[in-house]
């Protein structure tokens, strides 16, 4: 457990993390995208396309034609390299201005024109070119502005600062990593002790429940058969079982790294357990059906995968109907030894239900489960044993209020 609360940490705060520097450097590039972008379209705005492109001598010309924006340089629009192409009413391009540019001829100047009539857009980038499209008489003129510098200046931004985040970002995973047991190490202690805590008390209460039962035994020889004798019994039988199962819980969790996995026939040693339930079923007007692949191993160990098989079928039995149908289902799909086994529900079971099924005590009809003798740890048990082999474990409704309980386990 503790070392899958490790691992949840890491990931959440390297996930934490990367949304943020992601979110951080997307938000930085789109404003400096934007920028380019606003201040093509104000030097756009300047120029002097009416003259077809070209500048007239005197600044003071410049100003009359167009004003310039407010914190636009005059020398903007002198030091711009543009283009224009002038296309008539008919949309057919008849001139091209490349006299303020020099890597751009005429035919050149046409091709991105026609580009620009394909894209069917006023304004937007062709290339590093900043296009805009501009009504006049008899016709419309397209005029573009190279971005070329400020576009490779943003793209040498952005792959620098994607860079040094990737950096940031793996020093970061690596102390998060390195100082991830620290973090963790009280609420680690605090799980240790309550193991503790449970298998202590665990053995100190079997002994007052001995005491208990001999002298029940004792007082049914004085006073011969009582309900009330024979409820103590029962409660004192009940009260053992649930300690049991509480110490073999906290025992199977802390043995977990020191089990021993050697490679088992798991086909048969899941039909010799199952086979005994077939019985118990047909005398509680059930039928128990088996599905089981044969000649199919497990690296594991082969008690506890003896001992999940009759946790899930002992629980299947406990809560479904009379006359009811129980499948137990083993089989090799891929890479993955699958056991599934299925109920129908002796009461309905909800989606919100199924989150809590492998919580510690917790049942979905408590008045009913306590009838049945349950105490809500087999489930639980069933998950340890599972995780122990490096396995999944789920519970899942199939058809209509079916139970299906589904562990998976590495081939």
């Amino acid at each position: 457990m503790i070392r899958r609360l490790k691992i949840k940490y890491i990931v959440l705060a390297l996930s934490s993390l990367f949304v943020l520097l992601a979110l951080i450097i997307a938000g930085m590039n789109l404003l400096n995208y934007n920028e380019i972008v606003k201040e093509a379209d104000a030097t756009l705005s300047v120029l002097p396309q009416s003259r077809g492109g070209d500048l007239p001598p005197e600044a003071e010309d410049m100003g009359a034609d167009k004003p310039l924006p407010p914190g636009m340089s005059p020398e903007i629009p002198f030091e711009s390299r543009f283009f224009s192409v002038f296309v008539n009413g008919e949309g057919e391009i008849t001139s091209a201005e490349t006299s303020r540019i020099y890597a751009v001829n005429n035919e050149a100047a046409v091709q991105y024109a026609k580009k620009v009539l394909q894209k069917n857009s006023e304004r937007g980038f062709i290339g590093d070119f900043r296009y805009i499209c501009t009504n006049e008489a008899d016709g419309v003129r397209i005029t573009f502005l190279d971005c070329g510098r400020k576009l490779s200046l943003f793209r040498n931004f952005a792959a620098f600062s994607i860079g040094i985040s990737l950096l940031g970002y793996a020093i970061t995973a690596v102390l998060i990593c390195f100082f991830a047991g620290r973090f963790i190490r009280p609420v680690a202690e605090s799980y240790e002790k309550q193991k503790r805590f449970i298998t202590d008390a665990g053995h100190e209460i079997k002994t007052p429940l001995t005491i208990i039962s001999a002298n029940v035994d004792v007082l049914r020889m004085d006073l011969g058969e009582n309900e009330y004798l024979s409820d103590i019994e029962n409660q004192v039988k009940r009260l053992s079982g649930l300690t049991g199962d509480l110490v073999s819980l906290a025992r199977m969790e802390e043995a977990q790294k020191s089990v021993q996995m050697v490679d088992f026939p798991a086909s048969e040693i899941i039909r010799e357990t199952a086979e005994p339930f077939g019985r118990l079923a047909k005398s509680q007007n059930k039928e128990l059906i088996l599905q089981i692949q044969p000649d199919r191993s497990i690296c594991g160990n082969e008690k506890s995968v003896s001992q999940l098989v009759s946790i899930l079928l002992d629980n299947a039995l406990k809560y479904s109907p009379e006359g009811s149908a129980i499948r137990l289902n083993f089989e090799k799909q891929g890479r993955k030894l699958i056991l599934r086994v299925c109920n129908p529900c002796l009461s309905p079971i909800t989606e919100e239900d199924l989150r809590h099924v492998f919580d510690r005590f917790w049942r979905a009809d408590p008045s009913r489960n306590s009838e049945a003798g349950g105490h809500g740890i087999g489930l639980s048990m069933a998950q340890a044993i599972v995780t122990s082999h490096g396995g999944k474990i789920t519970a899942t409704l199939s058809g209509e209020n079916e139970f299906m309980i589904t562990a998976i386990f590495p081939a």
